[in-house]
């Protein structure tokens, strides 16, 4: 542990490895904190750009945090392994776990970094997986690590998911709504309460459990939350059916304590490179464990979710007569969520791509993530400005809940559009105002 401030924390020198969304996110939130740290990427061009003070995707406060943190001395980047060994007590592994075979998580960077740390690995260190991983993960990387490592059992592994939200990752690092360390060891949970000393002052609970249990913490809570998200459009779509308002019934719902508000939002669904990754693997560990209703939910779960993105494809069509065919239709966010330039799995964007598939001519705006939507999907029509993506538009679409969106003024919109027909996917615009401007408005969950 290197010398403490002047009535502060002690400082801890700790590595991040792989400086993607988590990591780099980690490692300035750890710097932050006081720390001095040392971040890794075999990807020289990330490096490099990180330690310009240069954030490679959007997310709201983290670049100023990189470039305070990189002034102040306390973190800096590097491609050497035998550098972050010599340097660090703690070393986080944060490298991506994407979709591989049959939905299962591809552990391959996973393995990789460990296999690349280990052999230089010469005194008692700490390792502390954040990635999302399947049961067992764990343990089997600790046994590899001690085969590998010149320290041997001297090496420690601990399991400690991360927990972060787009758009709120930094505020999610430095005050999270709890701490869960998987543990072989005691010392082991003792370095990590070091390292999250200040947060844990602050009030931030922690729970302490076995390896298995750790990595399973993340994957069921991510399951959890998609259920929730699925439940209520599916409870959207009876309201359809039906002829009520799915916002009057889940503000009924969230009342109840058993249940609660947050989460309970209706409208277009989940995406993003979490939650769609992590029940897909979730159920292709419940099918190697043999768990038939953990798979039967986290099917049902899926088809609900891509449902709506089908039923909003619908509506477009039933709004313009039956076939969007050579009509024009505008496309208001893509981001798979706001205050976030992530396009994977994007629900809007996958609405984009079945509309033009018909024939539409789909033209798009989006506060943050243009750039990365043009890279998938290159032949829709991008504009910079909201008036200039509805300009002629015989529909509007509202895909993602970006607060800009909340703001506009649809009398304005209406002296632009060819058509004044708006469907609200998010269920977030006040319909009464567009309404009361002559649009024809339809929101999921209503009739």
């Amino acid at each position: 542990m290197t010398a403490s401030a002047s009535n502060g924390p002690p400082r801890m020198r700790l590595s991040v490895i792989g400086i993607g969304y988590l990591g780099l996110t980690h490692a300035v939130c750890m710097a932050d904190l006081g720390h001095d740290v040392l971040a890794i990427d075999v990807d020289s061009a990330k490096v490099a750009m990180a330690a310009r003070g240069e954030a490679p995707f959007f997310e709201p406060g983290l670049e100023p945090l990189l470039r305070k943190n990189l002034d102040a001395g306390n973190l800096r980047f590097t491609t050497s392994y035998r550098e972050i060994a010599e340097f660090a007590e703690v070393h986080f592994l944060c490298v991506g776990t994407p979709e591989g075979e049959n939905g299962a998580a591809d552990l391959a960077y996973v393995h990789a970094a460990a296999g690349a740390l280990a052999p230089h690995l010469r005194g008692r260190c700490l390792i502390a997986g954040k990635s999302t991983v399947p049961a067992g993960t764990a343990r089997q990387l600790l046994a590899t690590i001690r085969r590998a490592a010149p320290a041997g059992e001297l090496v420690d592994l601990a399991w400690n998911p991360e927990f972060l939200r787009e758009g709120f990752a930094v505020q999610d690092t430095l005050s999270p709504d709890r701490f869960v360390f998987g543990v072989t060891s005691p010392a082991a949970a003792d370095l990590l309460r070091q390292v999250y000393r200040q947060p844990l002052a602050a009030g931030s609970p922690c729970l302490v459990m076995d390896l298995e249990t750790a990595e399973l913490v993340k994957v069921s809570a991510n399951a959890f939350l998609a259920t929730k998200i699925s439940f209520i459009n599916e409870m959207a779509a009876v309201c359809e059916a039906a002829g009520g308002d799915v916002m009057a019934l889940a503000e009924a719902l969230g009342h109840d304590e058993r249940i609660g508000r947050r989460s309970l939002a209706p409208g277009l669904g989940f995406g993003g490179g979490c939650l769609p990754k992590d029940i897909r693997a979730f159920r292709a560990t419940g099918l190697k464990l043999g768990r038939k209703p953990l798979v039967n939910l986290l099917d049902s779960v899926e088809e609900i979710n891509l449902g709506r993105r089908a039923r909003v494809a619908e509506l477009a069509r039933e709004m313009l007569g039956g076939s969007v065919c050579g009509h024009r239709v505008a496309v208001l966010g893509v981001a798979f969520k706001p205050n976030s330039d992530d396009v994977r799995d994007s629900p809007g964007l996958d609405v984009c791509r079945r509309l033009a598939a018909e024939g539409a001519v789909v033209t798009v705006h989006d506060p943050a993530a243009m750039v990365n939507a043009a890279r998938l999907w290159p032949d829709l029509g991008y504009r910079q400005s909201v008036t200039e993506a509805v300009t002629g538009a015989d529909l509007v679409l509202h895909l993602t809940e970006w607060r800009e969106y909340r703001a506009l003024d649809p009398s304005a919109l209406a002296q632009v559009v060819a058509q004044r027909k708006l469907i609200d996917a998010r269920c977030a615009l006040n319909a009464e105002l567009w309404r009361d401007a002559g649009w024809a408005v339809r929101i999921l969950g209503q009739r």
